[in-house]
């Protein structure tokens, strides 16, 4: 089961990677919005904003988020690292359940780009 360490540097990872994406990707990363990611296993919370085409965490909460934040993701620990680390693949993960997320629609096509 990965760490809450471990999760905050695959936060990070994808943050960085976010930074430095071109063209299509670049425009569906530069969004302002907030951001949770609720670690199921853990029963952890990083909450922040993407913003700059990067996320910053701000928080780390116990529990399931205490707001509703504006792109919300949940999903286990061992899940968000196999994602980051291209081990898991995003749109298989979401369609069987695996990862859950939730946003606005029009974030949801833009986000799409990224999958």
């Amino acid at each position: 089961m990965a760490t809450t360490e471990e999760c905050r540097a695959a936060l990070d990872k994808l943050s960085d990677s976010m930074g430095g994406a071109e063209g299509d990707l670049r425009s569906a990363t530069a969004l302002d919005r907030s951001v949770s990611c609720h670690i199921t296993d853990l029963d952890i919370t990083f909450a922040g904003r993407m913003a700059d085409g990067r996320i910053d965490v701000r928080e780390t909460l116990e529990g399931p988020p205490r707001e509703k934040a504006e792109i919300r993701l949940a999903m286990t620990g061992d899940d968000l690292v196999a994602l980051v680390d291209g081990e898991l693949n995003f749109a298989k993960a979401w369609g069987s359940g695996r990862v859950r997320l939730e946003a606005g629609l029009r974030d949801l096509f833009r986000l799409r780009k990224l999958l």
